[in-house]
């Protein structure tokens, strides 16, 4: 019985209510209108006063709506809004935006006509059921105070039983108010992802823009991954060495503090670049992006700087590399390089080769695993970012052990925009 009574009268049953009353309301300027055409046309002066009529021109009226869904496409994101305020329909079942493409629109148009032809019936229900099922649920205290004769009743209704069961009467039509409300509510929740779900078109949209989300997202990881990371990698082997060497060989240590001081202070400038991912795109004041022609000479500084024994052999024009190609090449070799420095150690050698070979630009790091540290948990994000790079750019990664030495291997096109 409580659930009869939830399901008539509960909160979601009155929301829906609610609903369909707004479905009413939106529909009485269309019978307005639909009542300028039909009281010239059955020759009517007083069309809002005959129930025939005002039903005809109700009928009149819908076809208006119709129309009105179709050439508003912003009807879909209104009505959709609805349903998920007042319906209980999960968000995620319903489009957002406007209705663009004719499918759209058709259904649209469907749900707004059947919101306003069922809203439009429920909202006159609710306004004659009540004040009627009120007279007769008070017809036995009217006639016991006011006497028989007090209401006439109709001939076939004059009967001594009839005020005693008049109240019954009037309990039933309210309950059968709300039954049909709630029944309507009911259907039009259902119907809603049907008429008013998104299309494949704005699957489609809305899965492009979630994948450009998460691209920008990748990129910020990788860029952020990449400096920042081999940055702090660089300045702890720096700050450790130092720290083993500052009673008995204090030069070592002023150029360790130098080299940190020079780290930190390019590091804030890559900061900056990074966080320009944030902003639109050439915005004033954003540091540029580190290049292969323009940075590759102080990042192996700063790599030998922290200790590690770097050996580079460069067989090509860095300056003549396409601007996306350079970018990516440096953060390619930077994670390279900190590589080595995390897995390593310091006083290694690294082999670096960078050189073009058949329309391509290798790149190639090298260094013995004799001294090489354990994985430290949650690693292998620099690996995976060299591939995401290369990969974007069309090209390939290979990285391994062999030999006792570890060798990561990027080949990339050169035809990059």
């Amino acid at each position: 019985m409580s659930r009869f009574g939830r399901f008539l009268f509960g909160r979601r049953a009155r929301r829906r209510w609610v609903h369909l009353i707004l479905g009413g309301a939106l529909a009485m300027p269309y019978v307005f209108v639909g009542q300028l055409v039909v009281g010239p046309a059955t020759d009517s002066r007083y069309v809002f006063n005959d129930l025939p009529l005002q039903l005809l021109s109700f009928t009149v009226g819908l076809p208006l709506a119709t129309l009105t869904a179709v050439l508003f496409p912003l009807t879909r994101s209104l009505e959709a809004g609805a349903v998920r305020s007042l319906c209980g329909v999960d968000a995620s079942l319903l489009a957002y935006g406007p209705a663009r493409t004719r499918a759209a629109k058709g259904r649209t148009a469907a749900w707004f006509t059947l919101h306003l032809g069922v809203g439009g019936i429920i909202s006159g229900m609710s306004l004659a059921v009540p004040p009627f099922a009120g007279f007769l649920i008070a017809l036995p205290l009217i006639v016991w105070l006011g006497g028989a004769g007090t209401v006439e009743l109709p001939a076939s209704l004059d009967q001594p039983w009839v005020p005693a069961l008049a109240p019954v009467a009037g309990v039933a039509a309210l309950l059968a108010l709300a039954g049909c409300a709630a029944v309507s509510g009911l259907l039009l929740a259902r119907w809603a992802p049907a008429l008013l779900g998104p299309t494949p078109e704005d699957r489609l949209a809305a899965a492009e823009a979630r994948a450009a989300d998460l691209a920008v997202r990748n990129r910020l990881a990788r860029e952020l991954h990449d400096s920042v990371g081999h940055a702090l990698s660089a300045v702890t082997l720096q700050a450790s060495a130092a720290r083993r060497v500052l009673d008995t060989d204090p030069e070592f240590v002023r150029e360790a503090l130098a080299a940190i001081e020079d780290t930190t202070r390019r590091t804030v400038g890559e900061l900056d670049a990074v966080l320009g991912v944030l902003r639109v795109d050439d915005a004033p004041g954003t540091a540029p992006a580190p290049t292969l022609a323009a940075d590759l000479g102080g990042l192996l500084r700063r790599t030998r700087a922290a200790g590690l024994r770097v050996t580079a052999r460069v067989d090509t024009d860095p300056e003549a590399l396409p601007p996306v190609l350079s970018r990516e090449a440096y953060r390619i070799v930077q994670e390279g390089l900190s590589n080595a420095l995390k897995h390593a150690g310091d006083r290694t050698s690294v082999a670096l080769r960078i050189e073009a070979v058949d329309e391509h630009l290798e790149i190639t790091v090298e260094n013995p695993l004799s001294h090489a540290s354990p994985c430290r948990p949650g690693g292998g994000h620099g690996l995976r970012g060299i591939a995401d790079r290369a990969r974007l750019l069309g090209g390939t990664t290979q990285a391994g052990a062999a030999g006792g030495t570890w060798r990561l291997a990027v080949r990339l096109p050169m035809n990059c925009p």
